[in-house]
């Protein structure tokens, strides 16, 4: 896994650094709204990696810690939308990072031929998602009634249900993640938090919590020597996902969230036919 590494940085020169960057600024700004940046920054990794049998998942694993400190900037920058917000949305941080660590766990015990079989279909999910995003939320806002029949509290008996689909989502989000944020608003939506900002700002407090648990599964095993990460790339991803996460919440009123949606699941859906074809 190291000769991966290795030949991956032989291989990028300045103009495959500077496009990882911007699209490391774009995926962050997308997960910052709704999630599913990864389906962006993974296939450019993969493209800059060498063939190989780890290489999807030295690309997952690269993809996730780069990719972590623009959902921290995002956390960050919607924070004065959690204000107010009942205590036991508190009750979804352990099924997070549990959740988080079961599913990167996975990626490192597991066969890589296992990862790359699935890559297509995860892609497929995550296309999907995205496709369907407003049907998905408008049916958690249907379910959970009319905002004036909500408890302030919120629906305490919907907690237990939501701690488990948290966890699900979140074994996911640990092991490839692109559409989470689709998944985890839905499932808020059900829990009558309040508007879309509001679920946004629990929503990245959330992905920031799930991605961080990853990351550091991922890092701790590289430096263990279990798998590979490849530590320029990720840097560069870094520097990059701060700014776009931070931008992408702060102008994420104001940018028709369709036309993003639409872009993102075209893309997906096209990456997904790739990965299908070959």
């Amino acid at each position: 896994m190291t000769e991966a590494v290795t030949g991956a940085l032989q291989g990028t020169d300045a103009s495959g650094f500077a496009l990882l960057a911007l699209v490391t600024f774009i995926a962050a700004a997308v997960n910052s709204v709704a999630g599913g940046g990864t389906i962006l920054t993974f296939p450019a990794l993969t493209a800059i990696l060498p063939p190989g049998a780890d290489r999807l998942v030295i690309a997952n694993a690269t993809s996730t810690i780069g990719l972590w400190p623009g959902a921290v900037s995002a956390a960050w920058a919607y924070r004065g939308e959690r204000a107010g917000q009942p205590g036991f949305t508190r009750w979804l941080v352990v099924p997070s990072i549990v959740g988080a660590l079961v599913g990167a766990w996975l990626v490192v015990v597991l066969p890589p031929e296992w990862f790359a079989a699935l890559v297509p279909w995860l892609i497929l999910v995550a296309a999907v998602l995205f496709a369907l995003q407003p049907q998905i939320v408008g049916l958690a806002a249907r379910l959970s009634g009319p905002a004036a029949d909500r408890p302030a509290a919120g629906p305490a008996a919907s907690l237990p249900l939501a701690c488990l689909l948290q966890f699900l989502v979140a074994v996911y989000g640990g092991y490839f993640g692109a559409g989470i944020g689709i998944l985890m608003l839905a499932m808020l939506g059900l829990l009558g938090l309040g508007d879309i900002h509001k679920l946004n700002a629990v929503k990245n407090v959330l992905g920031t919590l799930i991605n961080g648990a990853a990351a550091l599964l991922f890092a701790v095993g590289s430096f263990a020597g279990s798998h590979a990460v490849s530590w320029p790339h990720a840097a560069i991803m870094a520097a990059s996902a701060v700014a776009g996460g931070f931008a992408g919440a702060t102008v994420a009123r104001r940018l028709p969230a369709r036309i993003v949606r639409r872009a993102v699941a075209l893309i997906a859906f096209t990456l997904a036919g790739y990965y299908f074809a070959t």
